[in-house]
């Protein structure tokens, strides 16, 4: 692998993925640092290979857009103007720009940086799963227990079902056994 990829920290890459309509984006000026291209090079590409990237591969940010992510995160240094708006590469575009940059470079960084959206996806699942057993948990609660008098009942209560759903998913499930039983005929 290459030395300069080793000193790019998953920090580092993570610092660069942005939320943009609800999906997790990094942006073309970003990703030329990484692939150590210039901005002008990477766009020039897609624009080339452009049937390659759909809506849900890259999209441009609108003016507005831009205007809010410079100013909640300082994208832009002040006096860095380009002619033309930002693109933002989804997970899948990022992937795709490997294969039209075509470097040894994009395809290391390129590994890297779907390693760190891989890893976002599952913490996102799990906190969803975490999510669903405390609504599960709620629903009890209000469902079951009408009368309680004190929150140190209900405290407890939650510690006992939090208890019995990790008992219930460390239980095998018992199957029937599949095939023939081998045996005398009566």
């Amino acid at each position: 692998m290459n030395e300069n990829l080793l000193n790019v920290s998953d920090k580092i890459i993570e610092n660069k993925i942005y939320t943009i309509r609800g999906t997790k984006v990094m942006l073309d000026k970003d990703l030329a640092e990484l692939y150590q291209v210039e901005t002008k090079q990477l766009k020039r590409q897609v624009r080339r290979n452009i049937e390659r990237f759909p809506e849900d591969f890259m999209f441009e940010l609108t003016a507005k857009e831009y205007e809010i992510l410079r100013s909640q995160f300082g994208t832009l240094s002040h006096g860095e103007h380009s002619k033309y708006l930002p693109m933002a590469f989804t997970e899948q575009g990022v992937a795709m720009l490997s294969s039209v940059l075509g470097s040894k470079q994009a395809i290391e960084v390129n590994i890297k940086i779907i390693r760190i959206f891989t890893k976002f996806r599952e913490v996102l699942h799990s906190h969803q799963e975490l999510l669903l057993k405390l609504q599960k948990i709620e629903k009890y609660v209000i469902t079951h227990h009408h009368n309680i008098k004190s929150h140190d009942d209900e405290i407890k209560i939650i510690f006992e079902l939090i208890d019995e759903l990790r008992k219930d998913k460390q239980k095998p499930t018992k199957r029937k056994p599949i095939g023939f039983k081998i045996g005398k005929k009566k």
